[in-house]
């Protein structure tokens, strides 16, 4: 037989059986000075568990309310704070309401839609010309972060094509970033460190401890 089984559910199981037995002890000492005494003990080990919680805002009001909760609200104690309702404890959060809308090209994000809609207002301008291009890099980039191959250009034009439902449309002569230059924008660059590629002083690391993001990539 699995010996956990047999033994009450954990409340919250962060704090450990043991703290959990503690507390529920405490409930049932008679002398409510020792009791007091017991929960405030209590209440530091809970905290010395878990120095992060001191980062959060009245977070000795949160290891009470969690000492209230682990003894099941049976503790009657003297503590600097009430006892949270139930109520606010057991109750659901509200559903969070997500986008239901389709997104063509998840690689494209749900934003970029919002920019596209908002760019179709624009009036015929070489300020909206240059929007467009904007976007349509955005897109590419966005594009060989999905996908690092080489990407052509008549692709993205056809994307923002479908992206704005035929409204946007770059210019003939319009060039785009090519790939290499958008893949190079993307790496990763190594820190600096002293004594290696830093250190110029030192013959045996000139030129020996070659960056490989630095090298080409062909395209």
């Amino acid at each position: 037989m699995d010996y956990n089984t047999t033994r009450p559910s954990m409340i919250i199981p962060e704090y450990g059986r043991n703290i959990q037995e503690m507390i529920l002890y405490t409930c049932t000492v008679q002398d409510r000075e020792k009791r007091n005494k017991a929960a405030k003990f209590i209440v530091n080990i809970m905290a010395q568990m878990h120095p992060q919680v001191k980062d959060t805002i009245d977070y000795k009001r949160k290891l009470w309310d969690h000492l209230y909760l682990i003894s099941n609200y049976a503790l009657d104690v003297d503590s600097p704070f009430p006892p949270p309702p139930p109520l606010t404890l057991s109750t659901k959060p509200e559903k969070i309401s997500y986008h239901d809308k389709e997104i063509e090209f998840k690689h494209y994000g749900k934003n970029i839609a919002v920019i596209i809609e908002k760019a179709t207002e624009f009036p015929e301008s070489a300020e909206k010309d240059a929007l467009v291009k904007a976007i349509a890099i955005h897109l590419k980039k966005s594009y060989l972060n999905w996908n690092r191959e080489s990407v052509d250009d008549d692709l993205i034009e056809e994307h923002l094509k479908i992206l704005s439902k035929g409204r946007l449309k770059l210019k003939e002569d319009v060039r785009l970033t090519t790939t290499s230059d958008l893949l190079a924008r993307n790496k990763i660059k190594k820190p600096f460190r002293p004594g290696k590629s830093g250190n110029t002083s030192n013959s045996n690391n000139s030129g020996s401890h070659s960056n490989p993001l630095n090298r080409g990539r062909k395209k």
